[in-house]
């Protein structure tokens, strides 16, 4: 069997079929290409390894599957260990405002334990979070996590948060309840894509006032959010992060009675030391945090 259409098969298996493989392998290589020499696989094993639509793995192509996938899962780390850098890479995926203002003294903590590491660092909101993740780009990720899990991510909750609607200053509006006594909200509703937990939960909310009000605009980050709120665009979906402060320009309005969001830590497989240290201190950053909150509360 020729190596390389083994590992073209490996990436077509893990992903699912050949367009989400060519998405996500590490070097270009084209569709038809990719079609043809798996095809030529499966002529030189004689049998046929996966249905193309809807793709399935077949038995064949299944024990085939089993047998490689150890080698090419751990082929990269191993490159990594040989050249010495394994335990010295430290790959994150996060939205912006977890980056900008929690991570820089989170790393300044990790680097006591570490003091040189590589770093590599995504903005991501949820579903690019997960990309990276199954693709095996990232070691962790700070995005939020539901009680469903896909298979093989670890998770750890980390806080609960409100969710808040964003309003250009000028606007008349001071409370969400305003909005629920009316006939039809006019107002363009500014959030993530229906299928993120945030709108999910503000749905959940609204079915329970008996309101209906589906997104206008959807976007994949709580900046651009912010960005078409101040610009007129419509009010603003999001969650309100510890010590939360409304741009210029923009009143933030409270949902008490609404589900909340669990930010949590997600990852694939073993982590590796520098990874654990830095899930740790991110763990102690948010027991920081909801001690913060309890106090302002009380």
């Amino acid at each position: 069997m020729n190596i390389h259409h083994l590992e073209l098969f490996y990436y077509v298996a893990r992903h699912g079929g050949i367009v989400p493989a060519v998405r996500n392998m590490p070097y270009g290589i084209q569709q038809p290409a990719v079609s043809g020499q798996v095809a030529r696989l499966e002529e030189s094993l004689g049998t046929k390894l996966f249905n193309r639509r809807p793709f399935a793995l077949l038995p064949p192509g299944m024990e085939l599957y089993e047998f490689i996938r150890p080698f090419f899962d751990e082929i990269d780390h191993v490159g990594e260990a040989i050249r010495g850098g394994s335990a010295h890479q430290l790959r994150v995926a996060a939205p912006a405002i977890v980056l900008h203002d929690y991570l820089p003294e989170i790393l300044r903590r990790v680097r006591k334990n570490f003091p040189a590491f590589r770093l590599t660092l995504h903005e991501a909101a949820r579903a690019e979070a997960e990309r990276l993740l199954q693709a095996g780009e990232i070691d962790l990720a700070v995005t939020v996590i539901e009680h469903k899990k896909a298979n093989g991510v670890g998770s750890r909750a980390l806080l609960e948060l409100p969710l808040i609607l964003l309003v250009k200053a000028t606007q008349r509006l001071t409370r969400a309840n305003e909005l629920w006594g009316r006939d039809k909200i006019e107002e363009t509703l500014i959030t993530f894509r229906r299928s993120d937990p945030v709108s999910i939960r503000f749905q959940l909310g609204l079915q329970q006032l008996g309101v209906e009000w589906f997104p206008g605009i959807e976007v994949n980050s709580a900046r651009l959010i912010e960005c078409y709120v101040a610009h007129g665009y419509g009010i603003g979906l999001t969650v309100a992060t510890p010590g939360f402060k409304a741009p210029k320009g923009i009143r933030a309005l409270k949902l008490p009675n609404f589900p909340k969001v669990m930010i949590g830590a997600a990852w694939t497989g073993k982590l590796s030391a520098i990874a654990q240290q830095f899930l740790t201190e991110v763990e102690r950053e948010a027991t920081s945090l909801r001690k913060s909150r309890r106090r302002l509360t009380l």
